[in-house]
């Protein structure tokens, strides 16, 4: 079996290379598996959430392409590497998966990278990480660090914290101790919220500037505007930027017993849509065929206008910058940030200079 991956936004799209039928799709059925973290720290991040706005892109496409039904497969990964790959690879080679799905974290380099450059600039030049003890947490504060020691700040200090952690207080005071104009969490989900809950209780935030690396609105919006308001931030996406995005993320709401429309479910519509339209295109799910024509097909829909797929799977789109507003400024529900800015995609992403993809290097 060969597979290849394209990150569309923050969900990863692994596509199987699989036998062609004679009508060109295997099986005679799509089926794409829904991989996340659906009852752990992360679960609000995507979970079910994310299967409610696969269903919605199945949906729009009638449930068939090219006359074929399409198929969704749910699985839990527990956000455990090992449980994951397990399921991976039975789908794959037993069940006729032809696509998966999940919240893999694209924005890991490109979040960093533009919070970093926008703080060094207003003279926050001393950092600490808060970070959770795992790849994710790891990767996110080695590419934060070299980024603030190339803008000629400096790092002095760091701890690392065990997933899902209840307590961070121990964590939270030697980076206090530490005098750091800035204290960047390195982590995400149900840890981020408490670190931002538990800081506040120390009286850090008088002294001392908390910065998310990553941040969903879903996160926002289960935090409170009071503990978070003018914190800066990027994101790929926010459902209030255009006519577009409201539209969809009425839609969504009206499909998920009101739910908020962030990042991570608006990318899984996205990431499934541009998938069915290139299966109908190719007229096959064959995996190395299915992404010659997704990387051959600029991305459009309501959160994304003309993007490209890099030959690495970069989907090349831009960040936004953000404020998360004061509860007196939010004047309807789900209205917390203020966009202040756009980074260009060149400027967000992982230069192909520093890509280790061989598709790209073959180029």
């Amino acid at each position: 079996m060969r597979s290849t991956i394209a990150a569309l936004g923050m969900i990863a799209l692994l596509l199987t290379h699989a036998p062609v039928s004679a009508q060109g799709i295997s099986g005679d059925v799509v089926k794409i598996g829904i991989m996340n973290d659906q009852n752990g720290p992360y679960a609000d991040n995507c979970g079910l959430g994310s299967v409610a706005a696969a269903k919605l892109a199945v949906g729009d496409f009638g449930g068939a392409v090219n006359g074929k039904k399409i198929e969704l497969v749910i699985a839990d990964d527990q956000n455990k590497p090992d449980v994951g790959v397990a399921i991976a690879l039975r789908w794959v080679d037993n069940e006729g998966v032809d696509a998966i799905v999940g919240c893999s974290a694209s924005s890991i380099y490109a979040q960093p990278k533009a919070t970093v450059k926008a703080l060094l600039a207003q003279g926050i030049d001393s950092w600490f990480f808060l970070t959770v003890d795992y790849a994710f947490g790891k990767a996110w504060q080695a590419d934060a660090t070299k980024f603030i020691q190339a803008g000629g700040g400096k790092v002095v200090g760091s701890v690392l914290h065990p997933l899902n952690s209840s307590d961070l207080s121990s964590f939270l005071l030697t980076a206090q101790a530490s005098g750091a104009k800035a204290i960047a969490l390195a982590n995400s989900g149900a840890d981020f919220a408490n670190a931002i809950k538990q800081a506040q209780e120390f009286g850090l935030t008088r002294t001392q500037l908390l910065v998310p690396l990553g941040l969903m609105i879903s996160q926002t919006h289960g935090i409170g505007l009071k503990d978070l308001q003018n914190v800066r931030l990027t994101t790929p996406f926010y459902w209030d930027m255009t006519p577009e995005s409201r539209a969809f993320a009425k839609r969504y709401a009206e499909a998920t017993n009101g739910q908020l429309l962030n990042e991570g479910k608006a990318a899984t519509y996205s990431a499934i849509t541009h998938y069915l339209k290139a299966v109908a295109a190719a007229g096959s799910d064959d995996g190395d065929a299915v992404m010659r024509q997704m990387k051959n097909t600029p991305i459009n829909d309501f959160e994304m206008n003309n993007v490209s797929i890099r030959a690495d799977g970069q989907v090349m789109r831009p960040l936004y910058v953000a404020r998360i507003k004061a509860p007196s400024e939010s004047k309807y529900t789900y209205d917390y940030y203020e966009i202040t800015g756009t980074i260009a995609p060149e400027d967000a992403w992982r230069p192909a200079s520093e890509s280790a993809c061989d598709l790209l290097k073959s180029q």
